[in-house]
Order: C-alpha cells, then sequence, then structure tokens
C-alpha cells in the first residue's frame, strides 16, 4: 500500500506550481485559521530548514487565529502580518468559510454558495493588500480537507469539501494570474485517506472532529509544502567508500578524512555540512491528538525523499562489522548490507541525530511559546474586537470576557493566557525567551566531525 501512495502524491505533486525556497534571512509568515493556530506544520517545516541549512538562518512565525474566515483575516493583515516585515507570506484559508450546521438545511447548497461568494469577496481584498506588497513573496495553500469518507463515527457534513474545493480553485487561479506561488493539501491528503480506508474504513488525519489534521497529518502537510518547494531528493550527505582500497569513491554534502585501513577495520572522520531530520515520537497536545509526527512515515516517502544520510561500504572482506561513531555503538551490519547501503538518519542513536533531537525540542518548546500569543490574539479578535475592545486590556476587557466565560469552553482555555499576555511586561519576556530559544538553536545547530569506526566482528 505504501508504494501506490508514493505514487499517488508524486505524479501530483509534480504537476503543481513550484513555490520558492526560503533564503538566508528569510522571515516567513504563515496566515491561515485553528489548523495553522495550534498546528504544527510550519513549525515542521522550520525544524527541517534548522537542521538541513544550519548556516542559513531563517525566521518562521504563526499568523492563524482559530475560527477565522477570509472575512476575519483581511482585518488583521496590518497588525498580524505586515507589521512583522515578512519577505515571504503564505495564506490559507476556506475551512470556516464554508460553514458547518448550514449542511444539515434543506437549502444547503444556496447557503453554502453564499458563503463560498462572501469568503471570495473578502479574499479579494487580500489580494488587493497583497499585490501591494511587490517585495514580498506570495504563496496560497489550498487547504487540508474535512474528511467526509471516513467510518470513525456517522457525523458527516456532506458536501462541504466540495464547498473547499471550489475556493481552492479559486486560489489556485489567483496565484496562476498573480504569478504566486501555490501548494495544494487537499487532494493529496484526500487521495491518502482513501487508499488506507480501503484497508481501514475509519481511518482519518482529523479524528476528533474531521477538521483538524492529527500530528501526522501536520507533518504530511509540511512534507507536500517541502516537497512543492522542490526539496526532495537533497541528501543530508552521502559518502561512498572503497574498503579494499581505502578511497572515498563518492561523497556529498561532507567531508571524508582520516581514512585508513587496518585489516579489516575501516576508520574515517566524517563531517555533514547538515543534520538529520529528527522525527517526535510523541503525540502533541492538540485537538485530541493520538499520533505522532513519526507515525506519518506510514503515510509519505519522508525518509526516502527528505532524509538520507547515506553510508556505503563496498568490497570490504565477508561478514559482519560493528559501526561506532565517536565510540557510541550504532548497528552490527552485515557486509552485503552495507555494499548496498544504510541510511544512518534511521538510527535515532547516532551522535549526530541526538545532537538533531536537541533541536527538535527547542523548537517544540519555542512554539509552544508562540502559541501563547495566538491563544491571546485569539481572544483580542473572536471576542473584544466586536465588542470595540480591541487591545484594550483593561479592566473593561476583562468584564466583558467573564461574561463570555460560562457559555464559551475555548474561551475557558485560552482566558488564563489572556489575563498574562494583556501585560505587555509578560509579552515581552516571552518574545525575548522566544529569541533566546532561536539563537541558542542556530548556535547548536552547527554539524561537527565525527570519526566512524567499522570493526569486524569475530
Amino acid at each position: 500500500m505504501l508504494l501506490s501512495l508514493v505514487y499517488i502524491n508524486c505524479d501530483y505533486l509534480q504537476a503543481q506550481t513550484t513555490i520558492p525556497r526560503f533564503e538566508e534571512g528569510e522571515r516567513v509568515v504563515f496566515v491561515g485559521n485553528s489548523i495553522t493556530h495550534g498546528g504544527h506544520y510550519h513549525s515542521f517545516i522550520w525544524l527541517y530548514y534548522m537542521t538541513r541549512f544550519p548556516d542559513k538562518p531563517i525566521t518562521i512565525m504563526n499568523a492563524g487565529i482559530g475560527g477565522e474566515s477570509a472575512w476575519d483575516m483581511k482585518d488583521r493583515l496590518d497588525y498580524d502580518v505586515f507589521n512583522r516585515k515578512p519577505t515571504y507570506v503564505t495564506l490559507t484559508f476556506g475551512m470556516n468559510d464554508t460553514g458547518y450546521d448550514i449542511y444539515m438545511k434543506d437549502d444547503a447548497k444556496e447557503l453554502s454558495e453564499q458563503r463560498i461568494a462572501k469568503s471570495l469577496e473578502s479574499y479579494r481584498e487580500i489580494e488587493e493588500r497583497l499585490l501591494a506588497k511587490n517585495k514580498i513573496k506570495k504563496v496560497l495553500i489550498g487547504g487540508s480537507p474535512y474528511d467526509e469518507t471516513s467510518r470513525f463515527n456517522n457525523f458527516i457534513l456532506h458536501n462541504k469539501n466540495n464547498a473547499i474545493l471550489k475556493i481552492i480553485d479559486a486560489q489556485r487561479t489567483s496565484a496562476k494570474k498573480n504569478g504566486w506561488g501555490f501548494v495544494d493539501f487537499n487532494q493529496p491528503m484526500r487521495e491518502i485517506s482513501r487508499k488506507e480506508q480501503e484497508a481501514d474504513s475509519t481511518f482519518t488525519f482529523c479524528r476528533i472532529d474531521r477538521i483538524h489534521p492529527d500530528n501526522d497529518g501536520q507533518m504530511v502537510m509540511a512534507y507536500l509544502f517541502l516537497k512543492a518547494q522542490g526539496l526532495a531528493g537533497d541528501e543530508v550527505s552521502s559518502v561512498s567508500i572503497d574498503a579494499y582500497h581505502s578511497s572515498v569513491i563518492t561523497h556529498k554534502n561532507c567531508k571524508i578524512s582520516k581514512l585508513k585501513k587496518n585489516g579489516a577495520d575501516l576508520t574515517f572522520d566524517y563531517l555533514a555540512y547538515a543534520l538529520p531530520y529528527p522525527l517526535d515520537s510523541i503525540s502533541r497536545s492538540g485537538w485530541g491528538n493520538k499520533r505522532s509526527q513519526r507515525d506519518a512515515m506510514q503515510l509519505v516517502p519522508f525518509m526516502e525523499e527528505f532524509n538520507q544520510e547515506r553510508f556505503q561500504v563496498t568490497n570490504l572482506e565477508k561478514g559482519m562489522y560493528r559501526l561506532t561513531i565517536d565510540n557510541q555503538f550504532i548497528d552490527n551490519l552485515s557486509s552485503e548490507k552495507l555494499a548496498n547501503g544504510v541510511n544512518l538518519a534511521d538510527y535515532p542513536n547516532t551522535p549526530q541525530y541526538q545532537q538533531a533531537a536537541k533541536i527538535m525540542y527547542l523548537n517544540e518548546e519555542r512554539f509552544e511559546v508562540e502559541k501563547r500569543f495566538r491563544e491571546y490574539l485569539w481572544t483580542e479578535y473572536s471576542f473584544l474586537k466586536k465588542e470595540g475592545l480591541l487591545f484594550a486590556d483593561d479592566q473593561k476587557a476583562i468584564d466583558k470576557l467573564k461574561e463570555y466565560l460560562p457559555k464559551d469552553g475555548f474561551l475557558r482555555m485560552s482566558y488564563d493566557w489572556y489575563i498574562k499576555a494583556m501585560n505587555p511586561e509578560i509579552r515581552e519576556v516571552w518574545s525575548n525567551y522566544i529569541k533566546s530559544l532561536v539563537e541558542t538553536i542556530y548556535k547548536i545547530n552547527k554539524p561537527v566531525t565525527h570519526k566512524v569506526r567499522l570493526a569486524r566482528v569475530e
């Protein structure tokens, strides 16, 4: 099944518009709804750049707010997007725009068309604002699907995703007209779901509500974005050594030195210019998540296309070999397997993977702190804006929120973050903490030279 998915996704993505890669110093803002607000896909993308391009720092900023549609996003472009001085903006909308309860009504089709028209009318205002920012690179993202096909429960809003697809068609047309980038998450994710559901009818990326992708779905979204940037096939590093002649046959994105042969044993120094991509096996919080980033490896060929640290040794004496890196045991490997080549990125116990894992955890901490700002802004724009109290951050704002608290569970979850974040001193502390985390990441993400040893196992 996995192979069929690989070919489906590859064929489809090759037909998509290529979107620009992030250049050194890029400031990227991801604008969207709750799938961006609380989702990891942009954080997973940044983690790729942190580990693959350690000497080319960039900044990625979350500008998602839960529950928003295009008509909400247009009202915060200045404060939440342009004021952050982006060089690159991505925009996705459509899930909330197309509505929910209307699909249970007799006139669902008419109501759906009305909401689509309203969304696209608001988008035209956004489009004009973006066109005026001619120095900013723009990418439109066709949003992840509303899952109508999974049978994990019986509550389905039929034809909702068809409405989303109409918005995506308009986004695609707009991107082509304006010379912007476009990447579609919807169709590839539906294709994966369809294939998985042939074996398990309850499979879904969005188990809690058919809307919000779990961590594996967020990683698939990151995969699709990176693939659209043309990064598939870029290896972490690759080295091929002829043991018999004690020579390096090929090497890519790395440096091999001090290659020595002592009997059947082989030693050398290895400096890669990138780190392997670390994969989180923990199901991170949000929307009742059950799966992890690593679980996405069963659904898309990320390891094959984006995370290859190839290590090949030919012409070894036949037998088993003990691989150590910096005197740390990695694995016992046969001469046949080494001749075919192994992917060191598959081994979480290598020193370079452990280095990358530290970056992953620091990036996760950054993500969690940044999300506090999103909770604060969600409260501002979802409740206080309509009361004429946007950024009032005073007792009157608190009193107004208290009126909503008994009847809004989402506000009850975010209220404490608002009470803290309404104080500019606290926001400054959080901002400085994020800055410190990013500085630390780009300080410790530099690859180092490792001593590799292959010793014949008697």
